[in-house]
């Protein structure tokens, strides 16, 4: 998968949890470990691309700038 691929995919990870309800915890545990897997493969392709991050925190806002960008660009 691409940078902006895993990026979006994350990006709408999160907001779908946003959406979620909290009394729907299973459902929140789940979307949470989903993105935690995803937010994983984004850092690992932001280094393996030279991207540089200083943090988890971080990454997070690179991710939606290149969604931004990506979204500019099209």
């Amino acid at each position: 998968m691409s940078l902006v691929e895993i990026a979006k995919i994350y990006i709408d990870l999160i907001t779908a949890e946003r959406e979620i309800p909290e009394e729907e915890y299973h459902a929140k545990d789940r979307m949470n470990a989903l993105r935690t897997k995803y937010h994983e493969a984004l850092m690992e392709k932001m280094r393996e691309e030279g991207i540089d991050f200083s943090d988890r925190f971080d990454a997070t806002h690179k991710a939606f700038e290149i969604i931004k960008k990506e979204t500019a660009h099209s």
